[in-house]
């Protein structure tokens, strides 16, 4: 409100006179200018890191999963929070490792025979939250029989078949430890910190939650030993029941067949 003095009347006359501006039309496009300037900000960083890692480490090798890969780079500039220096330091040793563990050339037939001890499998349906699925049968696992170097090649495998499953706007996966029948003989520290240590370093953020489903006692006390190693990946774990799983992450056509209820 303003005053405005009346000389012919001898009063003050009282004018409303509003002070608040209407909304700018151009609202929304500020809105669009700054999601299109951090688009381009983000662009800018990938061609950083890229170029960096041609310079510096101009023997990596191209293509999907290499140096140039932009979409690599860009996921993995985000795990790092734009930070180039620690992108191009994780994604050096990211693109190393798999030109050594061979990943490319990991197959069906490549694992057939650790896969055919149906310890470990890739879900045919999404999860209700669109994502795939990674399940691990436990009481199928026998570190005392099965090959160490297997048991790694079938666990990367079953990952990047995975992430082939993934859907338009979905990033992550489920993974799900079917711990029922789990007994000291299935016991293994050192491949679930391999599993783990897999995602942290060379497929950062790509999981989005683990279950651990129906875990006996005797599982505790192997949990608290391998819950500091798992560092960050350690908050994604939650211990639940099959009824759980049923009701939560899948409906009655996609729920995967060992967690149905059997019939009589």
């Amino acid at each position: 409100m303003a005053i405005r003095t009346c000389l012919d009347l001898g009063r003050p006359l009282i004018v409303p006179v509003s002070l608040t501006k209407s909304p700018s039309r151009n609202c929304k496009f500020s809105v669009q200018s700054c999601s299109l300037s951090s688009n381009q900000s983000h662009k800018q960083l990938v061609l950083e890191v890229k170029e960096k890692l041609g310079r510096d480490y101009h023997s990596l090798p191209v293509g999907k999963n290499g140096r140039d890969d932009e979409e690599m780079i860009l996921w993995f500039l985000k795990d790092r929070r734009f930070s180039v220096e620690e992108a191009v330091s994780k994604l050096n040793k990211a693109i190393k490792w798999r030109e050594e563990f061979r990943v490319s050339e990991l197959s069906e037939e490549s694992v057939k025979s650790i896969v055919d001890t149906g310890k470990a499998y890739v879900h045919d349906s999404l999860d209700v939250y669109g994502k795939p699925v990674l399940i691990v049968v436990a009481s199928k696992h026998f570190p005392s029989e099965h090959d160490p170097v297997e048991n790694e090649k079938l666990c990367v495998f079953l990952i990047e078949k995975a992430l082939g499953k993934l859907v338009d706007g979905k990033e992550q996966i489920l993974g799900i430890f079917d711990l029922r029948g789990f007994s000291t003989k299935n016991a293994d520290l050192t491949y679930l910190t391999f599993l783990f240590d897999v995602f942290y370093y060379y497929y950062p953020k790509r999981l989005g939650q683990v279950l651990f489903v129906e875990a006996p006692f005797i599982f505790k006390p192997i949990w608290q030993v391998a819950k500091p190693l798992l560092r960050s990946n350690a908050s994604l774990v939650r211990f639940c029941s099959v009824e759980t799983v049923r009701k939560e992450y899948f409906t009655e056509e996609t729920l995967p067949a060992s967690f149905r209820e059997k019939t009589i």
